[in-house]
């Protein structure tokens, strides 16, 4: 019966294996080195029937994408988590017919090692964090060929200033209470997501570079706002590295209040502080260089972790 409203057809559809842990030892001398990841899998393509008939015919299990993600972690597992989701990404697009588009979200944990005698151990390592790598991969058969994106990134990166920040010279309105700061603490818990023009000689390198180009432009800019030091993070990656197209930044503003210790007569000359976790004021940015190749899905997520 159609009321008037329109035919109900499927829309976008899209599966995959999400979360696959997969911690890579590489053992070719007596010094061992590891890298532990999180990779999810996402398919695109002429699933149609599976949905709407329940045909699983032209289905690949998730178990299949799983047990790929850990066979090209012994293939393909020397380069850098790019690397990685590239091969496991064209793999899917070249050899299962359906897909027509495959996309590799990574997010990668890391370690340091113990140290021991002066030196760092061997085989033996403690976790770093909360900070983690991450990385999105898409690889597409479109209309005008084939389109591969990368995205490269960091979330969870808390930093911290304890001066060099303000925030004043707002609008206010009657419900405005709060006071202009001019000397403040500005910290938050940074995700930076950067999207690739054209592959860098080094995946790793150029992830090392990025990361300490933003932190130094944090730990150095005198902020007037988050907004402010966010767009100046991203204009300092896009300038250092004319291999990126955009870079997209999201940062909570992880609030530190002044402690009233006048009550106990104690005076607090900026040193004492309540870290507030929420509410939090929450900014997005963006920084992009002009004429950049168009993103196509590249921004499109699966589990939305990356």
């Amino acid at each position: 019966m159609n009321d008037g409203n329109g035919k109900i057809v499927l829309g976008p559809h899209q599966y995959g294996k999400a979360e696959n842990r997969v911690v890579r030892i590489y053992r070719d001398t007596d010094r061992h080195e590891i890298r532990d990841l999180n990779v999810s899998s996402c398919l695109r393509g002429a699933f149609d029937e599976a949905h709407i008939t329940g045909d699983q015919g032209a289905v690949l299990p998730t178990d299949t994408q799983k047990q790929t993600i850990y066979a090209y972690a012994k293939a393909h597992g020397d380069g850098s988590i790019e690397d990685y989701g590239l091969a496991l990404a064209r793999h899917f697009v070249d050899d299962i017919d359906p897909v027509e588009s495959a996309r590799i979200e990574i997010e990668e944990y890391a370690w340091q090692r113990v140290p021991v005698g002066g030196s760092g151990h061997d085989h033996t390592w403690t976790r770093i964090g909360p900070e983690v790598r991450i990385a999105a991969i898409t690889v597409a058969d479109t209309d005008t060929g084939r389109q591969e994106w990368v995205i490269g990134g960091v979330k969870d990166l808390v930093i911290l200033k304890s001066t060099g920040s303000e925030f004043a010279g707002f609008l206010t309105d009657p419900f405005t209470v709060l006071e202009p700061a001019y000397d403040r603490i500005l910290a938050t818990s940074l995700t930076a997501r950067w999207r690739f023009a054209t592959p860098p000689d080094d995946w790793d390198a150029t992830y090392s570079g990025i990361r300490a180009a933003m932190v130094e432009v944090f730990a150095t800019l005198h902020s007037k706002a988050l907004q402010q030091t966010l767009f100046e993070m991203g204009r300092a990656a896009l300038e250092a590295y004319p291999c990126l197209a955009e870079v997209r930044l999201s940062a909570p503003n992880k609030h530190h209040w002044y402690f009233d210790l006048s009550r106990f007569g104690i005076p607090n000359n900026g040193e004492v502080f309540h870290a507030d976790d929420r509410p939090y004021g929450l900014i997005h940015a963006s920084a992009l260089r002009e004429h950049a190749p168009a993103p196509g899905t590249a921004w499109d997520p699966y589990t939305g972790a990356v």
